[in-house]
Formats: structure tokens, C-alpha cells, sequence
């Protein structure tokens, strides 16, 4: 039996950004990407996206008391 991790209530939404998208987050953060912290490529939320080393990966999580929070990673 396989179990699917992003199916997991705990496990928060992540996605790839395309290269505009990188562009514009890395603008409005103001830093160089290689200053995001990293995830490894084989994270198993990730790793359906097959992404490559330099990638950038969006966070969402929320939580009944901060709401929802957007958190930035590079892959490793």
C-alpha cells in the first residue's frame, strides 16, 4: 500500500514557479535566490515536479491562528 505524503493534513501546498514568477518574487524580496533557504530535490512533496537544482518552490500554509503564510525554497 503507498501512501501519498501531500495527502497528509500536515503536509502544507507546494508548488513550482515558472521563471516570471521567480523574476517577480525575487524582486519584490529584494535578495539574490541563492539566499533562500534550500530543499532537497528528492523531498517527497516535491518531488513529483521532478525539479531541477536552482528551482524555486512555493509554500502555502495555513493555520487557524496566523492565517495563511507563503514561504520560498530553492532546491538543492
Amino acid at each position: 500500500m503507498a501512501f501519498d505524503v501531500k495527502e497528509h493534513f500536515l503536509v502544507p501546498r507546494h508548488s513550482l514557479l515558472d521563471s516570471d514568477s521567480v523574476e517577480q518574487i525575487i524582486s519584490e524580496l529584494g535578495i539574490d535566490k541563492s539566499k533562500l533557504p534550500k530543499i532537497p530535490k528528492g523531498d517527497p512533496a516535491i518531488k513529483e515536479f521532478k525539479p531541477k537544482k536552482g528551482d524555486i518552490v512555493k509554500i502555502n500554509r495555513y493555520s487557524p491562528t496566523a492565517g495563511k503564510t507563503t514561504y520560498y525554497r530553492i532546491v538543492d
